[in-house]
């Protein structure tokens, strides 16, 4: 079973992509800004993060950032979610981008292309 983790300031989504990804039997797991996501991921190492781009505290992008200067943390597949249409593009290349509104349908699709 993958787990994901979803990192959002916006409960109703962390509450809706964890159900419906919870019935396509994934394990999931959710933070409201970058820090808790940080230190969820030191906790409890998931296979794919789903993160907003805009959050208080820590954003996405820092969150990015972040994996990236850590070389355990590194190759982890994280996609990255945005109203903005131009997100600045990290350097790490296990960055997918997403434009929000993002249908369950896309996020799903595209979970599994990072698991092929």
């Amino acid at each position: 079973m993958k787990t994901i983790l979803v990192v959002d300031d916006e409960f109703d989504i962390l509450t809706v992509w964890r159900l419906l990804l919870e019935r396509h039997g994934y394990r999931v797991l959710t933070a409201s800004n970058g820090a808790a996501a940080l230190e969820q991921i030191r906790q409890t190492r998931p296979d794919i993060i789903v993160s907003d781009c805009m959050m208080p505290i820590m954003s996405g992008l820092q969150l990015c950032a972040a994996l990236y200067a850590d070389p355990d943390l590194r190759d982890l597949p994280v996609i990255l979610c945005s109203a903005a249409s131009d997100i600045p593009v990290q350097p790490n290349p296990h960055i997918a981008y997403a434009r929000k509104p993002l249908s369950f349908d896309d996020l799903l699709a595209m979970l599994q292309r990072m698991e092929a």
